[in-house]
């Protein structure tokens, strides 16, 4: 159990890397072209910035804390954090109609649930 919730902790983290490398890092005309970022059209340069920083901060907390065993118990915590991100994202892409998109965002959304469960109860870093 213990590999599995470093695996998707893992994963969860290159995605949120990913994301927030995008969002705080690209043109954002470049980034608005895209499909699954069609919401940062309407949205402030500041707002789409600030999501890729707390992003970037998400990848980092799923993942160093426990590396190096400071403060661990912030790998659950942010992942507590990344579901409420979640649920944001599943609101933003139903209403632009990309079902496809938000489905993504539900798995995201699960395995960080793992992450919350296994970390806080069944298997958490001080066993």
């Amino acid at each position: 159990m213990d590999v599995a919730l470093w695996i998707i902790a893992g994963l969860l983290a290159l995605v949120a890397l990913a994301g927030g490398l995008t969002k705080t890092f690209m043109p954002l005309d470049k980034l608005a072209q895209h499909d699954g970022a069609a919401w940062t059209r309407g949205a402030s340069p500041t707002f789409v910035r600030a999501l890729g920083i707390l992003e970037i901060l998400a990848a980092i907390g799923l993942t160093l804390p426990a590396v190096f065993d400071v403060a661990p118990v912030l790998v659950p915590v942010t992942a507590a954090c990344w579901i409420a991100l979640m649920i944001g994202t599943m609101i933003t892409h139903g209403r632009l109609g990309q079902a496809k998109l938000a489905l993504v965002n539900v798995v995201y959304l699960a395995l960080a649930t793992f992450v919350v469960v296994g970390r806080f109860g069944t298997t958490p870093f001080t066993a």
